[in-house]
């Protein structure tokens, strides 16, 4: 099969998505989150994992991989695809978010930047702290999962008051 039998020039009228990761780093009982900074567009002053665009050349994984060495200067192993979101902001295009866990051995972090600053947050605190509105629903369950448990899938849209609505794939509750 050639590349022009993947369809990949039919988007008239189609969904069109951009394809995101987005990470968790564990170290003991510890999750890594980054505090994104006040005069960000995107989550001002709240807490999320790391992650960003995965770009043409990348599978996935290897965007995961690549944002967590930009983003904390970590070196991780045992990443593990956690969740798959399809998320609908009420725009012509949407986000296809791949969500993994990752192992850090170390706790030193390497990065600094305009973006935000990286903590080390015990997980029994996380939802002590103000996080994107999305994650008190669905951290505790991602890190809650077994190693060998697969990815659950979740439609994320939001209602006429602009507040989130998470629809999980049935048998994945």
């Amino acid at each position: 099969m050639g590349a022009k039998q993947q369809g990949a020039d039919a988007t008239g009228g189609r969904w069109l998505t951009i394809p995101r990761t987005l990470s968790f780093i564990l170290n003991g009982d510890d999750v890594l989150l980054m505090k994104r900074a006040s005069h960000k567009r995107v989550f001002p002053n709240q807490y999320n994992g790391l992650g960003g665009h995965i770009e043409r050349d990348e599978d996935p994984a290897s965007g995961a991989i690549r944002e967590i060495v930009e983003e904390s200067g970590l070196e991780v192993h045992s990443l593990r695809l956690r969740s798959i979101h399809n998320i609908d902001a009420g725009e012509k295009t949407g986000i296809i978010l791949f969500v993994y866990t990752a192992i850090s051995e170390s706790r030193e972090v390497s990065w600094h930047s305009a973006e935000g600053t990286l903590e080390w947050v015990p997980t029994d605190r996380i939802n002590e702290l103000d996080l994107v509105e999305d994650l008190p629903h669905i951290l505790p369950r991602i890190l809650e999962m077994d190693a060998d448990e697969p990815p659950f899938s979740v439609l994320v849209s939001y209602d006429a008051a602009d507040q989130i609505v998470l629809q999980f794939r049935e048998g994945d509750q």
